[in-house]
């Protein structure tokens, strides 16, 4: 092996472990660090996607989009940050709203982060959200009934749909596989996106926590674009032309930052 092969041996080790840790790679940032130009970070971008080791994006690059991890697992990944898109999201809810909180790791750790006496009804489709309320008496909780799926933790089908049409949420707070500006959320079945789907467009608005790797992703199943009503909370490094191109179109965007250490 020659240098110049292990030198793009090594920015593509390294490359692999930010995506693993981060979430992203953003080009331009990495070619700062390194001291090379863009365009050599572009090239090994454009090899590495062509291996199947991750996915392109505009600015950069992001995992290969799988849909093998389990929930149990997903809550492993990034605590800290959930935890603080958890925070930034709480502040939305006012007393005596209904909220819709569907599954996911994510929105887990923002029915946890809700503020000890605020008085709200949640309805969900994820018996984990129902379990992490179980003790807040000043909250009631209405659980969508229906066959678990096992994959995403939550209640998707005829019968959660059914027990859904009979609320109208101030806010859905919605996990999404994907997220692109233009299109916004997506997931990876058809039938989730279904439920989703009906759900959102029952809600006067829809929160959507959205962890960096899903930002540019499409997930192969459309469910609902975000609007002038809606809300999007986004990690504190989230590419700046994301918040732009959301901001542009009305929608409240919520940058979360961590608690200083």
């Amino acid at each position: 092996m020659n240098v110049a092969d292990l030198l793009l041996h090594e920015r593509q080790s390294l490359i692999l472990k930010r995506l693993q840790g981060e979430g992203r790679i953003i080009a331009a940032t990495l070619a700062q660090e390194l001291a090379i130009s863009e365009d050599t970070i572009r090239r090994d971008l454009r090899e590495m996607a062509a291996a199947g080791l991750c996915r392109r994006v505009y600015g950069g690059a992001l995992p290969v989009m799988t849909d093998d991890s389990s929930l149990t697992e997903r809550l492993q990944l990034k605590p800290e940050r959930k935890d603080a898109m958890a925070r930034a999201a709480v502040p939305l809810f006012e007393p005596g709203m209904s909220l819709f909180i569907d599954a996911g790791s994510t929105n887990l750790a923002i029915a946890q982060a809700i503020p000890p006496g605020l008085k709200l009804t949640v309805i969900t489709n994820s018996p984990m959200v129902a379990s992490a309320l179980l003790d807040r008496s000043e909250i009631d909780v209405v659980v969508l009934g229906g066959k678990l799926d096992h994959r995403t933790g939550g209640v998707i089908g005829a019968k959660a749909m059914a027990d859904a049409s009979n609320f109208h949420p101030d806010i859905c707070v919605l996990g999404s596989c994907g997220f692109e500006a233009a299109t916004g959320i997506s997931a990876q079945d058809f039938d989730e996106a279904e439920f989703k789907r009906f759900i959102a467009l029952r809600s006067r608005s829809v929160l959507a926590a959205v962890t960096n790797e899903k930002l540019g992703a499409a997930a192969p199943f459309e469910v609902v674009p975000v609007g002038k009503r809606d809300h999007v909370v986004l990690e504190h490094d989230a590419e700046a032309g994301y918040i732009s191109d959301l901001t542009r179109a009305g929608v409240n965007v919520i940058v979360a930052h961590p608690t200083p250490s």
